[in-house]
């Protein structure tokens, strides 16, 4: 074996004998349980943000509608945080008001959107289609404007059958949490 500066290795490091198979495996072995472990907690973290229940969302909103969007409109807005983001306008037709008040419309900004060519997804957030429905936990922005109470919590989209996607909880269901949850 050559020794630290030697001409042998040309880079100035002690010669090493081969890693054995051993001593491949057990690196790959440790990464593979990270990847894994990593994989599992971001698993479970969002199961447990789809499974909050209604009534733990309606706590801290203002208002709790049901709608169907009529429009998106991305824009250039400038969150609470002082960060410029693109925005969408979802303009809601209010179909059913569980909570507060609502007028007929309102219009919820979501973080992300495409403006041109260049898009902004938010992991922790829905997009949003024409004729989309969904039950809309609101609440007012430091700007006076109306956005999802606990971010991506705040919007449960409604499936054709009238449940809310990806669960067994009809519409009904989520009324009765609701309503119980406001006092209503």
């Amino acid at each position: 074996m050559g020794s630290i500066g030697s001409a042998r290795n040309g880079i100035g490091f002690e010669d090493k004998a081969p890693m054995s198979p051993r001593g491949l495996r057990q690196p790959l072995s440790s990464t593979t349980i990270l990847f894994c472990s990593i994989v599992l907690l971001s698993e479970i973290t969002a199961h447990a943000q789809r499974n909050v229940a209604p009534a733990e969302r309606t706590r801290g909103s203002e208002q709790v509608v049901v709608g169907h969007v009529s429009s998106v409109d991305p824009v250039w807005r400038t969150n609470d945080f002082g960060d410029r983001l693109i925005t969408s306008i979802v303009h809601v037709t209010v179909e059913e008001t569980l909570k507060g008040t609502a007028p007929p419309s309102v219009d919820v900004e979501v973080e992300g959107g495409t403006i041109g060519s260049l898009t902004l997804r938010v992991s922790d957030l829905e997009t949003f289609a024409l004729g989309e429905r969904a039950v809309f936990y609101l609440q007012h922005s430091r700007r006076g404007t109306l956005v999802p109470h606990l971010r991506g919590l705040g919007i449960q989209k409604i499936d054709q059958a009238g449940r809310i996607r990806g669960s067994n909880v009809t519409l009904d269901d989520v009324r009765r949490e609701v309503r119980a949850a406001a006092g209503q």
